[in-house]
């Protein structure tokens, strides 16, 4: 996945509570289309009307906001099935990072695992930088991981937590098995060493896993 360190642009404020991941992406797109082919089915019940066209109201089919890569996102986003498209949909729409009060448990999982930034910041701030992203919509707010802030337009730095592990597989575009296989020296070693203090645990004449 690509790493993502800085992303800076539009924030397209998507203030809606409970979002759920079928509202994402319904599940019959994920049987017959890739996952780098759901840009036309991210958010399409609310995106397209009956016949198809365009919702001309919905923020994500208003320019600026149709290609930002920061989405502003009310309290449990993302909740709902354990579905990985959900992201994968986001991801094609051109969204990196997600800011919102709270999200779906094994979403935000999801989307560490896709290069996607989830960020948890109290629900009046994410409100602020929504009114923010009405008000200027053409104004970009910036998110620094390296730094663990947001930078919304002509504002001061606000500070998020992420977990240091999380942090550096973003920042190297890693997964978990991506962050695991870095480590496959001392994974070795550390075989090997065991092999010899507990050797009875160990099938006969196998070797260290490289």
């Amino acid at each position: 996945m690509d790493p993502l360190v800085t992303v800076s642009g539009p924030a397209a404020p998507l203030m809606a509570a409970n979002v759920n991941t079928d509202v994402i992406v319904r599940i019959e797109r994920l049987s017959d289309y890739d996952r780098d082919a759901l840009a036309p089915f991210a958010f399409e019940a609310w995106r397209f009307d009956a016949d198809g066209n365009e919702v001309p109201d919905f923020v994500l089919n208003r320019d600026p906001w149709r290609s930002a890569p920061i989405l502003l996102a009310g309290p449990n986003f993302g909740c709902g099935e354990p579905r990985e498209g959900a992201v994968w949909a986001l991801n094609c729409l051109g969204v990196r990072v997600v800011i919102a009060p709270s999200f779906g448990e094994i979403f935000r999982n999801n989307c560490f695992q896709n290069g996607t930034l989830p960020i948890v910041l109290p629900e009046d701030t994410v409100t602020a930088f929504a009114e923010i992203a009405r008000l200027q919509p053409d104004a970009p707010f910036s998110v620094d991981l390296d730094r663990g802030v947001v930078i919304p337009p002509n504002g001061e730095p606000v500070p998020f937590e992420i977990d240091a592990l999380r942090r550096e597989g973003l920042m190297k575009g890693l997964d978990d098995l991506g962050l695991t296989a870095e480590r496959t020296a001392e994974i070795n070693a550390w075989q090997g060493r065991d092999r010899q203090d507990r050797p009875w645990i160990w099938p006969t004449g196998g070797e260290t896993n490289g």
